[in-house]
C-alpha cells in the first residue's frame, strides 16, 4: 500500500505520456490535422486529464469518512469529467485550432467521445481511489481490533497470575499461624522460605517462558514450603528428560502440584509420592504428574482456580484446548500438561 502511494506521481506521468502519444496519433494521422494543432489539442487534453486524476486524488483522501464514498466518487468523477471537457473547449477556442473551420467542427463533434473517455478514466481512478481509502480505513480497525485482543489476552493472563498466589498464601498464612503457638522456630523458617519464595514471583512476573531447569527450581522453593506443613509425609520425585533448552512458561507447574498435593494428601496418613515425568520429544515438552487418588476421599471444594486456571493460560498462550489432560483410575490421578516449544519449530522452519 505504502509503495503504491509512493508510486502515484510516477503511475499519473506515464498515464498523461501514454494519452498525449495516443491522442497525436489520432489527430495527426488518423484525421490528418497538421503537427502544431494535434499537440495543441493532445497536450491540452493529456494535461487536464492528469490534473483531473490528481484533483480526484486530492478530493477522496480529504473526505472525512468511508461511508458511501464509492457513490461519493463516482459524482466526482462525473462532475470532474464534464468540468474537463468544457475546460477543453474553451482552451481549444483560444489558440489555433479556432480559425480552422474543419478543426472545429471535428472538435464540437467530439465532445461526446471526450466525455465519455474523461468519464471512463475518472471513474475507474475515482474508485480505485475509495476502494484504497476503504481498504486503509479496514486496515486501522482491523489493527485497532488486534492490539485491544492483545491488551485483552494481556490482562486475563496477568489476572490469572494474580490468583495464583492468594491461592497459595492462604494455606501458607494459615500453617504459619498454626505454627506460631505450638512451634515457632518452624513458623519463623516457613515466613524465611515464604518471603523468598514471593520475591522469586515477582521477578518472574515478566518472563514470557523459562527454561525448565529455572521452573523445577521455584517449584522446589514451593515445596520446602510445604515441607514444613506437611513434614517427610510429602516426597515428591522429578525424572527428567530433556535438554538444556527446553522452555515453559513460568507458573503453570505450581497449581498442577498444589491440585496433586490436594487430593494426594487428603485423608492420607503415611507418605504420598507425587512423581514429575518431564520428556522432550522434537517439538513438544510433555510433563506427567502422578499422585495418590481416591475418589471416595474427596477434600472440600477450593477457590476453583487450579486445572481450569492451567487450561485457560495454555488456551490464551498457545490457542489450543489439547495441552491439558486428566485421567484417573483406582490409585492415581495423572495430569498431563504438554508445552510447544517455539524455538525447535523455529530451527525447524530455516
Amino acid at each position: 500500500m505504502f509503495q503504491l502511494k509512493k508510486n502515484v506521481p510516477w503511475l499519473l506521468l506515464l498515464l498523461t505520456l501514454s494519452v498525449l502519444a495516443v491522442h497525436l496519433y489520432i489527430l495527426h494521422i488518423v484525421h490528418e490535422f497538421n503537427w502544431k494543432l494535434a499537440a495543441e489539442d493532445a497536450v491540452s487534453g493529456s494535461l487536464i486529464l492528469g490534473l483531473s486524476v490528481w484533483g480526484i486524488f486530492l478530493i477522496i483522501k480529504s473526505y472525512p469518512t468511508t461511508a458511501a464514498i464509492v457513490p461519493y466518487a463516482l459524482l466526482i468523477a462525473l462532475l470532474i469529467s464534464t468540468a474537463s471537457v468544457f475546460a477543453q473547449l474553451q482552451i481549444m477556442k483560444t489558440v489555433s485550432g479556432a480559425a480552422n473551420q474543419e478543426y472545429k467542427l471535428w472538435l464540437l463533434n467530439s465532445l461526446s467521445i471526450r466525455f465519455l473517455i474523461y468519464l471512463i478514466f475518472n471513474s475507474w481512478m475515482a474508485t480505485n481511489a475509495a476502494l484504497r481509502k476503504n481498504l486503509s480505513a479496514l486496515d486501522v480497525r482491523f489493527q485497532q481490533q488486534t492490539d485491544a485482543s492483545i491488551l485483552l489476552k494481556e490482562a486475563e493472563l496477568f489476572k490469572l497470575r494474580q490468583q495464583l498466589q492468594p491461592h497459595f498464601l492462604y494455606n501458607s498464612l494459615n500453617s504459619i499461624s498454626a505454627l506460631i503457638m505450638i512451634a515457632p522456630d518452624r513458623a519463623q523458617d516457613m515466613i524465611g522460605k515464604l518471603s523468598d519464595f514471593l520475591r522469586s514471583s515477582v521477578r518472574r512476573e515478566s518472563e514470557d517462558s523459562l527454561p525448565v531447569e529455572e521452573e523445577l527450581n521455584y517449584i522446589r522453593s514451593y515445596l520446602s514450603i510445604e515441607s514444613v506443613r506437611f513434614g517427610d509425609r510429602l516426597q515428591v520425585h522429578f525424572e527428567k528428560e530433556y535438554t538444556d533448552d527446553a522452555t515453559i512458561p513460568p507458573f503453570l507447574m505450581q497449581p498442577i502440584l498444589e491440585n496433586a498435593i490436594k487430593f494426594g494428601l487428603y485423608g492420607k496418613t503415611g507418605t504420598v509420592d507425587i512423581v514429575f515425568h518431564i520428556v522432550l520429544d522434537g517439538p513438544m515438552l510433555t510433563i506427567t504428574i502422578t499422585n495418590p487418588f481416591d475418589a471416595n476421599m474427596q477434600p472440600p471444594r477450593g477457590t476453583g482456580f487450579g486445572l481450569e486456571g492451567v487450561k485457560r493460560r495454555l488456551y490464551l498462550l498457545y490457542a489450543r484446548t489439547d495441552l491439558l489432560e486428566t485421567s484417573s483410575d483406582d490409585q492415581n490421578f495423572t495430569t498431563i500438561l504438554k508445552i510447544p516449544q517455539s524455538h525447535v519449530q523455529s530451527n525447524n522452519n530455516r
